[in-house]
């Protein structure tokens, strides 16, 4: 009885050139992503990669839902009975998403359009408020001021933006950076702090609005 040879390397799958993709954004950012580059890292031809995807866009579309699937939105299971604390943990879940991924925010920064992960997580937030008494129209707002604030802080670190050298910022010039140098080793430390102080103050912010909501109703 003849058998089929197992082909050497695995077959190509959609699954397969957004994770290739993906490593290539990653590594050396959306430029490096060319449907010549991308046939060549994962061993077949150029033309093969047209069963699956259109276009080079399509390919980078598909890789920024990779990420935004990685979201965590169960804190949205239980409706808006808790709309604060759902919104704190599910903006930590989606800033750790992007801080592995940060090339790809560009892409995500357009918006869902048709990625239906990125539409999953849409869905979720304005469901949640809605259910939770804010208006449509405010909920679509929150909706948006969360996306800017957590894309935002994922582009780039505010911390590692200093050079680690004291003699850089000249106190003649600069009177107030005397201990900018030490910000770029703790970027990190940095950068979560400033999240978290900055999303606190969003949602004291969207806390109040809410209670004032109440009021009037």
């Amino acid at each position: 009885m003849w058998r089929m040879a197992r082909p050497r390397k695995p077959l190509l799958s959609r699954d397969r050139i957004i994770e290739t993709a993906g490593a290539l954004v990653d590594a050396e950012g959306l430029e490096a992503v060319s449907t010549r580059r991308l046939a060549a890292a994962l061993g077949v031809s150029g033309p093969s990669l047209y069963n699956h995807f259109r276009t080079k866009d399509e390919i980078l579309e598909a890789v920024a839902d990779s990420v935004s699937a990685r979201v965590d939105l169960s804190m949205f299971d239980g409706g808006g009975a808790d709309w604060r604390a759902a919104l704190h943990a599910w903006a930590h879940s989606y800033r750790d998403a992007l801080a592995d991924h940060p090339n790809i925010v560009p892409v995500l920064a357009r918006g869902p359009g048709r990625r239906p992960a990125g539409l999953r997580l849409a869905d979720a937030v304005f469901g949640a408020m809605t259910e939770a008494g804010w208006p449509a129209a405010q909920a679509t707002r929150i909706g948006a001021l969360m996306r800017y604030f957590i894309l935002g802080s994922a582009v780039a670190s505010f911390a590692r933006g200093f050079v680690d050298d004291r003699t850089a910022y000249d106190p003649a010039d600069y009177p107030h950076l005397g201990q900018a140098h030490l910000l770029a080793e703790r970027g990190r430390e940095v950068d979560e702090g400033a999240f978290e102080t900055g999303l606190t103050a969003l949602l004291d912010g969207l806390a109040l609005q809410y209670e004032a909501l109440k009021e009037t109703a």
